[in-house]
């Protein structure tokens, strides 16, 4: 499909070039007028030409119309869910109760049933400096069928409210299934436009990979978790209806010691559950999930990942588990990237990519997402696993078996863009731009995916970068340069 789309612009350029009838000199002008039209050509791949408009990024007002309380006596709010088991077939819904803990049940039935079914929960709470949490409920609903509308109700016995989700189809190579990215979101003007963006995207993903950084409520004063409570009930709109799939960030950390607070990720922890333990992992801050044809691992780059710690062993036995022959496509989501070339945390991820690249080279990772960067970038398929103290090779070259590496911090947050790049630009470097946004990869079948990320500032259906993906198992060609 690429090549035919090349072969197209190549004969609209000639018989354009044709009718003017110029001279090669002209010709060579024209050609580096439409380049220069996209984007600047650097040492490595494309730096955006696009600029947006640099503007303070503040946080919505705690009465905007997206903080809203729901109505009716101790209401269910800040409702949303993940995947609850290893393959799909459960779910974790979460809520919060403020008045009184209310009812742990939720009531759950398929579209086309009129019998419903009960799961039974827990609730759990706690307290954060002067702040004290309201009753946090999660639930998980096993054994569902795959590929079926179910709605669910919670806050039974009160205010019930309603919601609805589907389930993935059942696992397998060659299963279409689209997934929407964001990281760093926060609860900004542009954090609103990232969402609703994403809802409107014509590519209608149906789960979201979303790389660390929620809230920031860690950027107010004493980490005011009521800014916690605020983005539970932003994002609701979206993740009560489907999974989004949890990675924790610097900014869920919370470690507070002049403040009392030497627990990190409290508040996170005991808002957010997800379903290590079907993975075999000790920790949440590290699992892996199947859904569709996909095999996701999520690491966590503010847990202890050297030799012989948990998240190192959990890894090293995990990724041999991979079967690409039911799950062909490998993807990893972690917080700090690996590759980066703006000058904003450069270089954070660079101990973590020396435990553990050697391994996503070996295990033909396809695409690794991180966020952290408040920017968008990404990578050639690269690999820098050569060096020892001793040969000084430290130079990234370019390796097929290697994933691209895709930094999507750009969810909008009150910290706002990363603007500074390091300059010329890597060669490893495919694209990159300082903008806000989110993206979707949609898989095709076991061999083919559509990646494409969409900036804020543009229509829903644009795409301001975009990649046809081979499958690093069926289909091992370049494919990274082929954007």
């Amino acid at each position: 499909m690429d090549e035919m789309r090349d072969v197209d612009e190549k004969n609209r350029l000639e018989r354009f070039l044709g009718v003017m009838g110029r001279s090669s000199s002209f010709t060579v002008v024209i050609i580096l007028g439409l380049v220069l039209n996209a984007a600047v050509v650097c040492n490595g791949g494309i730096t955006s030409s696009f600029v947006r408009k640099v503007e303070k990024t503040n946080d919505m007002p705690l009465d905007s119309d997206v903080f809203r309380v729901p109505l009716g006596y101790n209401a269910p709010q800040q409702v949303h869910m993940t995947q609850g088991d290893h393959e799909g077939r459960g779910v974790i819904i979460s809520w919060v109760t403020v008045a009184e803990p209310g009812s742990d049940t939720v009531l759950y039935w398929s579209e086309n049933s009129k019998r419903k079914n009960r799961a039974e929960g827990i609730m759990v709470t706690y307290k954060f400096y002067n702040y004290t949490s309201g009753y946090i409920h999660h639930c998980t609903l096993k054994n569902l069928v795959f590929n079926t509308k179910y709605y669910y109700e919670v806050g039974i016995g009160h205010s019930p409210r309603k919601f609805w989700f589907i389930t993935p189809p059942k696992v397998g190579p060659d299963v279409p299934y689209t997934f929407g990215l964001i990281g760093d979101l926060g609860q900004s003007y542009d954090s609103n436009k990232t969402l609703t963006h994403y809802e409107l995207n014509p590519a209608k993903g149906k789960t979201v990979l979303f790389v660390g950084d929620l809230s920031y409520a860690d950027n107010y004063t004493n980490h005011d978790n009521v800014r916690w409570d605020t983005w539970g009930r932003f994002v609701e709109r979206s993740v009560a209806y489907q999974p989004w799939i949890w990675t924790a960030g610097n900014h869920e950390i919370d470690f507070a010691p002049e403040i009392g607070e030497f627990t990190p990720f409290k508040p996170y922890s005991h808002r957010y559950h997800v379903p290590y333990r079907a993975s075999n992992s000790t920790s949440p801050f590290w699992y892996s999930i199947k859904r569709a044809s996909a095999y996701i691992i999520v690491l966590s780059s503010y847990s202890a990942y050297g030799k012989y710690t948990p998240q190192y062993r959990w890894l090293q036995n995990e990724l041999p588990k991979v079967n690409r022959s039911e799950t062909p496509w490998l993807i990893v989501l972690m917080h700090a990237p690996w590759y980066n070339s703006y000058n904003y945390h450069y270089m954070e991820g660079e101990t973590m990519r020396v435990m553990y690249e050697p391994w996503f080279v070996q295990y033909k990772v396809d695409v690794v997402f991180a966020g952290h960067v408040h920017a968008y970038e990404r990578s050639y398929r690269m690999s820098n696993i050569a060096y020892n103290v001793v040969n000084g090779i430290c130079t990234p070259v370019n390796d097929l078996s290697a994933p691209v590496y895709i930094t999507v911090g750009d969810g909008g947050n009150l910290e706002g863009l990363a603007t500074n790049m390091t300059e010329p630009q890597p060669k490893y470097s495919a694209y990159r731009e300082a903008s806000f946004g989110h993206a979707s990869f949609e898989i095709k079948n076991r061999s083919h995916a559509y990646y494409s990320w969409h900036r804020n500032e543009d229509g829903y259906a644009v795409e301001a970068d975009s990649l046809w993906f081979f499958n690093r198992f069926w289909h091992p060609v370049d494919d990274s340069r082929s954007a």
